[in-house]
């Protein structure tokens, strides 16, 4: 990954961490928390792509495994979200645009769904039975609802962070085709011209030729 990727991952990463521990952790709310940490993964991993978006899921996850007050087995939600990154980054718009919120929003309802059965999978092996306790059916609908609702307030701002951080090389190369599809224009309207117009060009060089003749003749007959 580029520098200036792992910086703003990073900085994003971090800050949708303190929020969702500090702030989202301690609003009670029946059911499942807001994962503003799994939405900035998606945000990322729709611009980054399926490779990007897996590192930047299992450094999340692993951060999120190690900060208090974690009470889980380290790595557990490293692998939850690098698979979830893996996947968001594989539906990744071609032109790096999205062109409605259609799928971005199916993307994070699947992840949201997908992320708390997977979570609650790698307990079952791992011997943590909390989710039996809660209720999965209530997890999963509280999660979705919670992620749908929270989403468009993350994901389009971390997207367009991460495409200007990124230097937005699709807009350079767009300009960079637009261009030569101008400059070519241009080339081919200018020989076009020239072709066409020749004999006038020719015609207007010559009455400046004789005009500047003229006028070299009168002043040497004053003199």
């Amino acid at each position: 990954m580029r520098v200036n990727r792992i910086l703003l991952s990073s900085a994003l990463i971090v800050v949708a961490l303190v929020l969702q521990v500090s702030v989202l952790a301690r609003l009670h709310l029946p059911g499942a928390v807001p994962d503003l940490l799994l939405l900035t993964v998606l945000g990322l991993a729709l611009v980054y792509g399926h490779v990007g978006g897996a590192l930047v899921g299992f450094s999340a996850g692993l951060l999120a495994d190690l900060a208090p007050p974690a009470d889980h087995a380290a790595g557990r939600y490293a692998l939850v979200l690098c698979v979830i990154g893996y996947l968001a980054g594989l539906v990744k718009p071609e032109t790096g645009q999205v062109k409605s919120a259609t799928g971005p929003m199916v993307v994070v309802v699947a992840a949201a769904v997908g992320s708390t059965l997977l979570y609650a999978g790698v307990g079952a092996l791992v011997g943590d039975t909390a989710a039996r306790h809660v209720g999965l059916g209530s997890l999963l609908f509280t999660a979705a609802l919670y992620d749908l609702l929270l989403a468009p307030f993350v994901v389009p701002g971390v997207m367009a962070l991460a495409r200007r951080a990124d230097n937005d090389p699709l807009a350079e190369n767009t300009s960079t085709k637009s261009g030569g599809d101008i400059a070519s224009g241009w080339l081919s309207g200018g020989t076009g011209l020239r072709i066409g117009g020749q004999r006038g060009g020719m015609r207007v060089k010559a009455a400046r030729a004789r005009v500047a003749r003229a006028g070299r003749i009168k002043g040497v007959k004053r003199l």
